[in-house]
């Protein structure tokens, strides 16, 4: 938080967004317990869509789209409202050592109209590879580097890796890398923001493409995150120089 709202912030400034961050996470926890279809069209009503013209766009010129979101708000509602104007999406989640669990979860999206692909399907690249060519969507939170393979970027002034992923299948496939805010609202409902796509610079290589278009997309994810800091859900190191509180040396 400290980061995210910048060196002018005062010490209670940042304890009170932190505290916020605990209000949001668990929110997101209790609505996702609460969740069932037949609720579906009260979370409709009660969310407000703001700039989805690229996503008309994108859909009328039969084109893939990736939607990419940090974890701010609440992401799962994004799928729904994705499902509701015929944008179903997939999405990528982690196979848990507990298969109860990780079958609840796929239940939990599916209401959502997420379809999912776990990440033990070793297909799982040329899976989405293959939603895309079909002009359909898939979405991706694409924040936080869990695997430690991403690309090197400056976010919010300090250098660190980000997952490379969703820039990669842009550029491999030419489908519309859309960048999305999931927000809560004050009190109830939602209000969802989606960010004009990220073009990503032509340059000769797809190396140089994907880390020069994933410093493009960090960018757009400080803008998303800056718009609501205490909603977005990061509680574990993401920078190097964060070692610093846990012990480690950051390796």
């Amino acid at each position: 938080m400290s980061r995210v709202l910048g060196p002018a912030a005062s010490d209670g400034a940042v304890e009170a967004a932190v505290q916020g961050m605990y209000r949001s996470y668990g929110r997101y926890w209790a609505e996702t317990f609460w969740f069932r279809p037949r609720r579906r069209d009260a979370i409709l009503r009660s969310t407000e869509r703001v700039h989805f013209e690229p996503v008309f766009a994108s859909i009328e010129s039969g084109n893939g789209r990736i939607f990419a979101l940090p974890h701010v708000g609440n992401w799962e509602v994004a799928g729904l409202i994705a499902d509701d104007i015929g944008s179903p999406v997939v999405a990528v989640a982690e196979h848990l050592s507990n298969q109860r669990i990780t079958e609840w979860f796929l239940d939990v999206r599916a209401q959502f109209g997420i379809e999912i692909i776990l990440t033990s399907d070793a297909n799982r690249t040329r899976k989405l590879i293959s939603v895309l060519r079909e002009g359909r969507a898939i979405a991706l939170v694409a924040d936080r580097d869990v695997t430690g393979r991403g690309v090197e970027v400056e976010f919010f002034g300090e250098r660190t890796t980000m997952p490379a992923g969703a820039v990669a299948l842009a550029d491999l496939t030419g489908a519309d890398l859309i960048p999305v805010g999931a927000y809560y609202q004050h009190g109830r409902g939602y209000r969802i923001v989606v960010h004009d796509p990220v073009v990503l610079p032509d340059l000769a290589t797809r190396e140089e493409r994907v880390a020069a278009g994933t410093q493009e997309f960090a960018y757009v994810l400080e803008d998303i995150i800056r718009e609501a800091p205490s909603q977005w859900h990061l509680f574990q190191p993401n920078w190097p120089s964060d070692a610093r509180f846990d012990g480690t040396d950051g390796a």
